[in-house]
Order: structure tokens, then sequence, then C-alpha cells
């Protein structure tokens, strides 16, 4: 499911912010950018997002500010010194008499001149109650955001689902009217064939092709099923569990019974209801892609 979270946290050593991101994913995809620091923890973090996100492509972004004290950060002045002889020579050996110095700020953009020393192990692990704090806090935010789109998409999906049930009941209450449709076109072209030829048809001709189209076109038991899965795939919404998984496969299940029900039943009525559902149920699929 697609959502977002940020936090910021402060505490005696470091300050500390993340961001979350997540867009759909049938999986759980976890990419991090983390300070060198802090690599150490990569799984200890991974444990944490998982315990609040089980699917989507999730981007997680931490950046820590050490206080003055430990940040390690030094200006090399060897270094420094070396980048100032060699401008000084150069300067020398040409004509740049012209030239204006290069400022102090410039000199600290060369490589090398600013130095990160080594974060004692002690100080790193130090960072991880800010760590696991923050990100915390940024999954809580993340989870709400989550939980107000997963409302609008509940009632979304109890809608389409409310719409096949309309569309089967109309489904049931033509499905006899269709054998009875046959049955009549059956007899007039019956009809009309003993009226421009000189034929005999038996009564128990007519009776057995009109049985055996009405076994081909019995549509009683994919309505029987696709009923059951309605009320399945509500109680799954119903559910306080995360259940997107399951009412994906039970929207594939649904939409294999209604596909059933348009090449079975020969009827113009019953195939306007069928596009109705096919067309809620892509919906379902839809939506389902945001659904944990």
């Amino acid at each position: 499911m697609t959502g977002f979270g940020n936090a910021t946290q402060q505490s005696e050593h470091a300050y500390a912010t993340v961001e979350l991101k997540a867009v759909n994913n049938r999986y759980l995809k976890l990419s991090m950018r983390l300070p060198d620091m802090v690599a150490r923890f990569e799984s200890d973090i991974e444990k944490l997002v998982r315990t609040v996100i089980a699917r989507g492509s999730v981007q997680l972004s931490l950046r820590i500010r050490l206080d003055a004290g430990t940040d390690g950060h030094s200006i090399n002045s060897v270094v420094l010194n070396r980048y100032l002889g060699q401008l000084n020579a150069l300067q020398n050996s040409l004509p740049l008499n012209d030239c204006t110095p290069p400022a102090l700020t410039d000199l600290l953009q060369l490589p090398g001149v600013i130095s990160e020393a080594e974060v004692t192990p002690d100080v790193v692990e130090s960072l991880w109650p800010i760590v696991k704090e923050v990100i915390s806090a940024a999954l809580v935010q993340f989870d709400d955001f989550r939980r107000t789109e997963g409302e609008s998409m509940l009632q979304d999906l109890k809608l389409q689902c409310q719409t096949i049930e309309t569309q089967v009941d109309d489904v049931a209450a033509n499905a006899p009217s269709v054998v009875a449709e046959y049955r009549e076109k059956l007899l007039d072209r019956v009809r009309k064939a003993i009226t421009d030829a000189d034929v005999v048809i038996e009564d128990k001709d007519v009776i057995r092709e009109v049985a055996t189209f009405a076994d081909k076109c019995d549509i009683n038991e994919e309505i029987t099923r696709l009923r059951s899965h309605i009320e399945q795939f509500h109680r799954f919404l119903d559910s306080d569990t995360s259940m997107g998984r399951k009412l994906e496969f039970l929207g594939q299940e649904m939409f294999r019974e209604i596909n059933t029900i348009g090449s079975k039943a020969n009827n113009v009525t019953i195939a306007h209801s069928v596009v109705e559902m096919k067309a809620a149920i892509e919906r379902i699929r839809e939506v389902l892609q945001n659904v944990e």
C-alpha cells in the first residue's frame, strides 16, 4: 500500500531525521539510505519496519548529525598547506599576477581538506536508541496515513461487491427464462420446418433437444458459488487482520464464475449483467493492488 511518514528526534549526542515512502508491490521490498556510521544497524532497522509493513516497495532515508563534540570532522592542515604550496608555485611559474587568490571557503571544498575521523564504537552504540525512536515515530505516522487511505479503499471494495451482488440477483431472476426462450425459438423453427417441408418431428425429439440445452446453459451452480465467494469476501473485509492476498485470490475465483456464467447463459440481459460484474471485478483488482 502507498504511504508516507517522517519524523525527527534529538538526543544528547545526535539529531536524527527519517523519511519513509512506499508504493505498491506484491511483496516487501525495502531500500535504505543510511549514514556509514549506522550501517551496522541495517538488519535491526529492517526488522523494525517489518513489524508494521508487510507489502510494498519501501524507501527509508535516515540522516544523522552528531553534535559538535562527537562529529569527528576536522580540517587537515597538512593537505591544505600542500594545496596552497602548489597554487603559489603555479602562480610564480605562470603569468597569473592579476588572479585573485582563492578564498578559504573554496579551498575547504578540495578533496581531503575536511577529514572525518572514525566514530568510536561507544558513540555508534549510543546512536541506536535515537535511530529506533525516530524510525518508530515515522512508522506510526506512516501507519496512520495508510489507515486513512485504507478506510476509503474499504468503502470502495464494499461498493463494488454490492454491485456484483445486485447483478447476481438479476442473473438468477433471468436464468429460468433462458430455457423458456430457447424452447420457443426451437418450436418456431420446428413449425417452420413442418410448414416448408413434409417432415415429421416427434415431441420427444424437441424435449430431448430442450433438455440438452437446459443442461448446457444451467448456471445455478455458478450463481451459488459466486454468492458464496461474495459472502466470504465480506467476511475478509470485516476482518481485523490484513487479508490482501486472500482477497486477491477470492477476486480471481469470482471472475472465473462470472466468466463461466457469461459463456453458458445465452441471454442478452444476463450478458449485460456479466459486463457490469466484470467491470466491478476489474475495479476490485485495481484497489487490491494497494491493499496489504
